[in-house]
């Protein structure tokens, strides 16, 4: 039998029982301490944060199992011992961790969720593909931030959506220098296959990239449930070509917004609370849709639980340093296919709480309103506008003689 390392597989087992012995007489102590303090000082005790372990059960729905793994595998206790691979060869759950290459289908989620052969299409190509988050990009920018952003907007679009990019650009995307602070902007984008029967469009896509060098392209599906990837893929374009952009706002390109009133609140924030900034329309308490006839269906074969405090994907605004934080924190989160979740989940792994703010209607603003341009000089960003929409708005909020007081 081959040998793996220097150390015999006995020998490993018995460093893992006792590095496992040693934490819970660490535990004791500190339990000890906690019952000493507490009859010492009333009230006052030693609280032993609950994230800095916890016992888990083993999971069967496909996702929270493959959380599970990557929590073990990243738990500062164990490292050294699955550095050896001895711990890791006796645990099944924590061993099957698919192809070898994270791009190719894992084949084995047909067989590991129960319900996996009557899943919408889409559901099933994203299983497949979940593990993969290396794609080549078909166009970057890498002089977007070379003027050190204050701020920087970021897109998301689809190919065929040009009259949207053409509206944003001329609205509040206009890249430039607004009261002495400068902003960005780039639209993220996937590809199609052949399969999706779309007309080619993208030796026009190219022609928008040479012309308003403003956007950023991936060869891979774009899909619903592939937002998520697109916001992976852009936090690490971010950490490589971006990383100095002060502020970042992320929406989707049938949103409006008033880049004035962000820059605006931008300026009067302190520094403490500048560099954690998390704000948008956040939703509490919310879990997945188990109607199969539902856009954002998850069946429980996936993932059981409820959703940590998540803003609506229209739209949201962070700091540049929580972008790179998220980027670095994300590599240690399974993708999971509704990409606004997703970010309310890296967040908690970060021990960051998403602000609400009322300013971001994501959910629109009642009709008897959305005529009155005083309004939405009040409000950050509203979903959804259409892009004549955006064109007739956008004149409401930099137009100095509009009196709203």
């Amino acid at each position: 039998m081959q040998s793996v390392g220097t150390m015999s597989v006995p020998r490993r087992k018995v460093l893992l029982l006792c590095l496992l012995m040693g934490f819970n007489i660490f535990i004791c102590v500190l339990m000890g301490l906690s019952w000493k303090f507490r009859g010492e000082k009333g009230n006052k005790k030693i609280k032993i944060p609950e994230r800095f372990w916890s016992q888990q059960v083993l999971s069967e729905s496909f996702w929270n199992k493959e959380q599970q793994r990557l929590d073990f595998i990243n738990n500062p206790l164990l490292s050294a011992v699955l550095a050896n691979d001895s711990f890791e060869a006796q645990l099944d759950w924590l061993h099957d961790s698919g192809p070898h290459d994270p791009c190719k289908p894992d084949w084995r989620v047909a067989t590991r969720i129960s319900d996996y052969n009557i899943l919408p299409r889409r559901f099933k190509d994203f299983l497949l593909h979940m593990r993969c988050r290396s794609y080549p990009i078909l166009i970057s920018q890498t002089h977007v931030c070379d003027q050190k952003p204050f701020l920087l907007l970021v897109v998301k679009s689809l190919i065929p959506h040009f009259d949207r990019r053409q509206a944003i650009r001329k609205t509040w995307g206009r890249a430039g220098v607004y009261a002495n602070r400068n902003v960005a902007i780039v639209f993220l984008l996937g590809n199609t296959i052949p399969g999706d029967d779309l007309p080619d469009l993208q030796e026009m896509l190219y022609h928008e990239a040479k012309i308003h060098r403003d956007l950023l392209q991936w060869d891979y599906r774009d899909t619903f449930f592939n937002l998520t990837l697109k916001e992976v893929l852009f936090l690490e374009w971010f950490n490589k070509h971006c990383p100095q952009a002060q502020y970042v706002f992320k929406g989707d390109d049938d949103v409006f917004v008033n880049t004035l009133r962000i820059l605006y609140f931008l300026e009067g924030l302190s520094e403490d609370k500048a560099k954690d900034l998390f704000i948008g329309d956040v939703i509490s308490n919310a879990g997945p849709h188990r109607d199969q006839k539902l856009k954002y269906f998850i069946p429980k074969s996936v993932y059981v639980g409820g959703y940590p405090p998540y803003a609506g994907g229209g739209g949201y605004l962070f700091s540049g340093s929580l972008a790179l934080q998220l980027y670095n924190v994300s590599q240690r989160v399974v993708l999971y296919p509704i990409d606004d979740v997703y970010t309310g989940m890296c967040l908690k792994k970060l021990g960051h709480v998403p602000e609400k703010h009322d300013g971001f209607k994501t959910f629109d603003i009642d009709e008897k309103y959305r005529s009155n341009p005083c309004v939405y000089r009040t409000l950050m960003v509203v979903h959804s506008r259409t892009p004549q929409e955006m064109l007739k708005i956008w004149p409401w909020i930099i137009h100095p003689e509009l009196d709203c007081l």
